[in-house]
């Protein structure tokens, strides 16, 4: 039975962390090790998002879901990844619905809506992190993982270990985040899974 490893990563075109991602996927797709990755760029063009009228919150409680069901959260960090702001346009939290709007999901050039949220509560205490928040994508995860105590891998996508890289709301594994890539005896970048295998049990 294959395990269900999420992955968040700055999917950003021109600065991003694809390239982990896509050496991720590559090792998971192997016959030795079975892992099913999910990564946020697939919820993110998922079923869910099929709706005009997909929101901010309704991505995040989707990605709440897919953490759910995985067994463990990696979490590859960039140097832009503590400035990564998107999804964070939601001020549902704090005002009246009729004081809030946004713009559904990949609908910018239709302008923005009302809200949809009429009602809000204070999240259970042993439920999902609340998908009515002012945080990044990125945050969001990483505290739903947190608070589902999922086990999460933080690597940086360099060859070098980057704390200064390391967003604030991820400061308390400053300790346990590795470097992604190394070099092997030709010289050649590979990604160094001894870390994240050792992690998650191979």
């Amino acid at each position: 039975m294959s395990k269900q490893v999420y992955i968040s990563a700055d999917y950003d075109q021109n600065n991003g962390d694809q390239a982990v991602v896509e050496e991720l996927t590559k090792w998971g797709s192997d016959n030795l090790h079975k892992v099913d990755f999910i990564d946020m760029s697939k919820v993110s063009s998922g079923s869910i998002t099929k709706s005009s009228d997909c929101r901010i919150c309704d991505l995040k409680a989707e990605f709440n879901r897919q953490i759910n069901a995985s067994s463990a959260v990696i979490f590859v960090v960039g140097d832009m990844t503590g400035s990564r702001t998107a999804g964070s346009g939601c001020e549902r939290v704090s005002k009246a619905q009729s004081q809030c709007y946004c713009t559904p999901y990949k609908q910018n050039t239709n302008g923005t809506k009302a809200c949809k949220v009429s009602s809000t509560s204070t999240p259970d205490e042993n439920g999902d992190f609340g998908n009515i928040n002012g945080y990044s994508y990125l945050r969001h995860e990483f505290e739903q993982a947190k608070k589902k105590k999922k086990t999460i891998i933080i690597v940086y996508n360099s060859t070098r270990k980057e704390a200064n890289w390391l967003p604030s709301y991820m400061s308390g594994y400053k300790d346990d985040a590795k470097p992604f890539w190394k070099y092997d005896a030709s010289g050649k970048k590979v990604g160094d899974y001894a870390y994240i295998k050792e992690v998650l049990g191979f």
